[in-house]
């Protein structure tokens, strides 16, 4: 396997090799590992085939084998930059097409050196930053299900003339510390600091409430909390585990009995699924796929998962299966903006530049606030991202590797290894996955076999190390995930992400309260409620030898 570089460094090492030097690999912590002949088979962390050597802070960005046995690489590459590079509103010219209302203009804000988000500091709530991969999730918390005047996943900017759903400097973001029943103290004196976020949004953060659309009636009571992007290096080879399997861990977990709060029975129930994934497209296939990505489990398949859906409302580009605005669910956004004056008198010559050949007549009568509203809401947009960019884009998301693990021959991790599995961590982390024939399943039918011009890399029969179960499990942390219950977190590649993203913390958990693993561990067990609560008691009563011992092991995977 050829170890690859991102692409802008690979093209600027071209252009000037006086320029040329090891600094990276030496400011970064390592460079490119030797491929092994005589490592455990779990230092394949994505198997033989989707398992890269690099360690290095470009350590997740690298093409799996299977990537190159296909001859992808160029299609991995084009991805890549569509990954990295901006989105700007231009109506023509290279990746154009943002909003007009968006979330972020670029996939990398939010997935810094490909991993998981970075936590933020206290003060306004601001997607402008590469690194923060917050999302905001505004939920009722009586149903717990997310409110209808703002997206799922609030967008706090806009090309003019249209104006921020979401006034995010209105958001603010403020840090707690938190003690737990043991006083953050081990019983050796060893001590440790855990904290939680807190984020407060006035209604009139909301534009649709300042323009009088949306009444505080209509919002009622709602909550913020924050959740953050996870890495997207090894997503492919999760989706190669067979459907049947992803059922008997679900069905064995309910035959064990061992969680206190059970499995979560809108997903599972009785050895069955009660709740499945079905693509939501025009295009959908109508069948039903077990759930298997998002911490709240809201998606099915690879090819209809948050990457293929990111790809398209984070930057609201439309693509010719997604030829519709992403917007809230109520409507009121539209609604708002085709009243607002200021929205009134620029929008013609706004629409001017978007349909210059006036394809669209709804959007172009004497009634200015009809025609916002006919384009806000239109289902028939031109597609501005190219069949080509998806598929380039899901060759890359699909065919992202995973790094080896690290120091799999030291004694401290061997023993931290061991540990792990006896003290209870390997039930829900549960180290490792074979994988199906991995035929490609696509709800929305873009990736089928009926289409070879738009191959995915594979990954059939390997085994893999995730320590995950793909389940979800609650915790009951103070501040917790909406609705409590949160798929267990891959750990694959977690040691890095700080070298990866410059972060200074190793943002652990699903809104980056862990400043290190250690709290990240102790989070487990700050509630007797949790599912966790058993393990982490037995953590607390090993020796600190022992202890570090786990922390270099999750560092190492």
């Amino acid at each position: 396997m050829r170890h690859l570089l991102p692409l802008s460094i690979a093209i600027a090492a071209a252009a000037s090799l006086a320029a040329c030097s090891d600094d990276d690999a030496t400011a970064s912590g390592g460079d490119v590992a030797p491929e092994p002949a005589d490592k455990p088979e779990w230092y394949y962390s994505g198997g033989r085939l989707g398992t890269a050597y690099v360690t290095t802070s470009a350590a997740f960005e690298q093409p799996t084998e299977a990537v190159e046995q296909a001859g992808l690489l160029a299609s991995f590459k084009r991805g890549e930059q569509l990954f990295e590079k901006n989105y700007v509103s231009n109506t023509d010219g290279v990746r154009s097409g943002l909003g007009p209302m968006y979330i972020r203009s670029s996939c990398i804000h939010c997935h810094p050196g490909y991993g998981h988000g970075k936590s933020q500091p206290d003060g306004p709530f601001r997607t402008t930053d590469i690194g923060n991969g917050y999302l905001l999730v505004v939920y009722n918390p009586a149903t717990q299900g997310y409110v209808n005047w703002l997206a799922g996943m609030p967008q706090g900017h806009a090309v003019a003339p249209f104006k921020a759903p979401l006034d995010e400097d209105k958001v603010m973001l403020k840090w707690h510390e938190h003690t737990d029943a043991w006083g953050n103290t081990f019983p050796d004196g060893e001590t440790y600091s855990l904290r939680y976020p807190e984020v407060t949004m006035p209604r009139d953060a909301v534009y649709a409430y300042r323009r009088g659309e949306l009444s505080a009636a209509q919002m009622g009571d709602y909550e913020v909390r924050l959740e953050s992007t996870i890495g997207i290096y090894g997503t492919g080879l999760l989706d190669a585990i067979t459907d049947d399997d992803l059922k008997a861990e679900y069905a064995r977990q309910e035959n064990d009995g061992y969680m206190q709060n059970g499995l979560n029975p809108a997903i599972f129930a009785g050895g069955d699924w009660t709740g499945q994934y079905t693509s939501k497209e025009a295009a959908s296939d109508g069948r039903k796929y077990p759930l298997r990505y998002t911490y709240a489990l809201s998606r099915g398949p690879l090819q209809d998962a948050p990457g293929a859906n990111a790809y398209w409302n984070i930057t609201n580009v439309t693509r010719s299966d997604r030829r519709y605005h992403y917007k809230d669910a109520g409507g009121y956004y539209a609604r708002a903006a085709a009243a607002d004056p200021e929205v009134q008198a620029a929008f013609p010559a706004y629409i001017a530049t978007v349909d210059p050949d006036g394809e669209h007549p709804e959007w172009h009568t004497a009634d200015v606030e009809s025609n916002i509203l006919a384009y806000i809401n239109s289902t028939t947009l031109p597609a501005e991202a190219t069949d080509r960019h998806y598929i380039d884009l899901m060759v890359w998301h699909r065919g992202l590797a995973v790094p080896a693990v690290r120091g799999v021959d030291r004694e401290e991790v061997q023993r931290g290894r061991e540990l792990f599995e006896e003290i209870g961590c390997a039930y829900c982390h549960r180290p490792s996955w074979t994988t199906g024939d991995d035929e490609i399943r696509d709800p929305a039918g873009y990736f089928t076999a009926d289409h070879p011009e738009r191959a995915l890399p594979r990954y059939p029969h390997q085994t893999i190390w995730p320590y995950t179960d793909m389940v979800q499990h609650k915790l009951h942390m103070v501040n917790d995930i909406r609705g409590g219950w949160c798929r267990t977190t891959p750990l694959w590649g977690r040691g890095l992400h700080q070298m990866a993203t410059g972060s200074a913390y190793a943002d652990r958990l699903h809104d980056c309260r862990a400043r290190t693993t250690l709290e990240a561990v102790m989070w487990h067990g700050t509630s007797t409620q949790s599912d966790a609560y058993k393990t982490v008691e037995r953590f607390r009563a090993l020796d600190k030898a022992d202890r570090d011992a786990i922390i270099t092991f999750l560092d190492a995977i």
